[in-house]
């Protein structure tokens, strides 16, 4: 959990540093954020078909291979990130400009997007270097990377925002400068693995293939999840300004809590893997049953702590009042549906330990367009204001999350999704 909270906890920094410049530039902040986000959650899936990968042949007796297996998926991680990268560079104009808002906000989107490229690759090798230790077991090298990486965020946005005066900018600079840190320490603790298991550090080409085919119906599955949230981003921006903005910060805290119950998916993906990989089925469905246990009892008391608190949470993002003022309605609505994505996250993690991404691709689908008539329906009815904005959240993390649910539990209640070897 504390390694996955660590890029929400990126946001969250840059959200109340950036918050207190005014309404404009975390409107952008906003903006910026979903077609970011939009760009490294499609790429996540070099963390999540790496760990399950790396599992499998870990239960299977064959550490060597393990380890050969991720370094694959860090040249494909660079590769990707490079080319993502420049196209982002030359097109975060046109990106953010496609959400039709203010001419202000969306140039500060633009300028804090153009400078956040630079981090990509980082972010991606940062996904296929934590996916191979967590296919090894080891979550506790992750956690203090990230603990370091965003200690790091906070002082250096803290200077070049305000220390240098630099605003959104600064806060983009700050961020890319701790994302490549971080890359720089997992490449030391990678190559220590390499070594101890005679592994080697070049790429093998037909890896490098077998990771991009397994992370396709991945990519396909993320490609919905990030649909789903665009869609949400747009019609936010169609309430107005001040309405984007607190979405921001909702989306932001969903982002975090997500993160954090996301802890026993990942934990899911790793014993999954194994397990599987050694041929212990019943292993697999305790490992199941135990993770949907703690679901719920985590959704339950983290939502507890949002719907407590909803009344102080915009203070600690923004100074502005008309921003502020929104918050309340829509963070209650969020804190109800927090059990409900434990139990989401849960089985998500399981399926794709799984390797069962196929499934998760084509359902991502249908949840989709459970979706749409939601959103369009807050979009064309739903009043401005905090009413309206409650609506949207009820829309996405009721609406969404709960057709999730019904796709994932149908699949987890049957067996033909539990396939052992190491492939």
């Amino acid at each position: 959990m504390g390694a996955l909270i660590a890029e929400p906890m990126f946001l969250l920094a840059d959200s109340a540093m950036v918050g207190h410049l005014g309404t404009v530039p975390l409107a952008g902040l906003g903006l910026a954020s979903a077609v970011l986000q939009t760009v490294i959650g499609l790429m996540v899936f070099l963390a999540y078909s790496t760990t399950p990968a790396v599992a499998r042949w870990l239960g299977a007796g064959d550490r060597g291979r393990a380890v050969s297996v991720g370094i694959d998926g860090l040249w494909l991680a660079l590769g990707l990130g490079v080319l993502l990268a420049a196209a982002g560079w030359f097109t975060a104009p046109a990106l953010v400009g496609a959400f039709g808002a203010e001419p202000a906000v969306t140039d500060a989107a633009a300028r804090y997007l153009g400078l956040s490229m630079l981090g990509l690759p980082a972010m991606l090798l940062v996904f296929a270097a934590t996916g191979l230790l967590r296919g090894l077991q080891d979550t506790r090298t992750p956690l203090w990377v990230a603990g370091l990486g965003f200690s790091a965020n906070i002082l250096l946005n803290l200077w070049f925002i305000y220390g240098l005066g630099l605003g959104i900018v600064g806060s983009a600079l700050g961020t890319v400068v701790a994302q490549w840190s971080m890359v720089g320490v997992y490449l030391v603790v990678v190559v220590r693995h390499a070594r101890r298991e005679g592994a080697g550090l070049r790429p093998h080409r037909a890896g490098v293939l077998r990771g991009a085919s397994s992370g396709g119906w991945l990519f396909l599955r993320t490609v919905s999840l990030r649909a789903a949230m665009l869609l949400a981003v747009f019609v936010a921006t169609n309430l107005g300004s001040p309405e984007l903005a607190a979405f921001q910060i909702a989306m932001t805290l969903f982002a975090t809590l997500a993160f954090a119950l996301d802890a026993l998916a990942i934990a899911a993906q790793a014993l999954v893997g194994r397990g599987l990989g050694a041929g212990d089925l019943a292993g697999v469905r305790a490992v199941l049953r135990r993770c949907l246990e703690w679901g719920v009892l985590s959704g339950a008391v983290l939502g507890l702590i949002v719907i407590a608190a909803n009344g102080v949470l915009g203070a600690l993002f923004t100074n502005a009042a008309e921003v502020k003022t929104l918050l309340p309605a829509t963070l209650v609505v969020l804190g109800l549906s927090v059990p409900l994505g434990g139990v989401v996250f849960v089985l998500d993690g399981v399926l794709i330990g799984a390797g069962d991404a196929r499934y998760l691709a084509v359902t991502g689908v249908v949840n989709l367009a459970a979706f749409v008539p939601l959103a369009v329906g807050v979009l064309v009815w739903a009043p401005s204001g905090a009413a309206g904005l409650a609506w949207l959240m009820a829309a996405f993390a009721l609406g969404y999350l709960g057709a999730r649910a019904v796709t994932l539990g149908l699949r987890a209640r049957a067996s033909n999704w539990m396939v052992v070897g190491a492939h």
